[in-house]
C-alpha cells in the first residue's frame, strides 16, 4: 500500500474510533492497525526527509549546488 493510501486508511480509522460506537474488540483491532500504519507512514516520511536537499546556488559550470535540507527550529 502506498503512503497516500496508508494515510487515508489511518484517517478512516481515526474517524471510526472518534464516533465511539465500536465494540471494545473492534476498537482494539483498529487501534493496532492504526499504530502499525502510523509507524509505517513515519518511516516513509523520515526516508523522504533524508532525500530532500536545498538548492543553494550554481557552480561555475551551471550545475546545481545543494546541501541537506535542515528544518528551521
Amino acid at each position: 500500500m502506498d503512503f497516500e493510501k496508508k494515510l487515508g486508511r489511518l484517517e478512516e480509522i481515526v474517524q471510526k474510533m472518534e464516533r465511539g460506537d465500536l465494540a471494545l474488540e473492534d476498537s482494539l483491532k483498529l487501534f493496532e492497525e492504526g499504530i502499525k500504519l502510523s509507524r509505517e507512514c513515519q518511516t516513509r516520511l523520515n526516508e523522504a526527509e533524508a532525500q530532500v536537499k536545498k538548492l543553494v546556488g550554481f557552480d561555475g559550470n551551471g550545475q546545481a549546488v545543494t546541501e541537506p535540507f535542515k528544518a528551521e527550529d
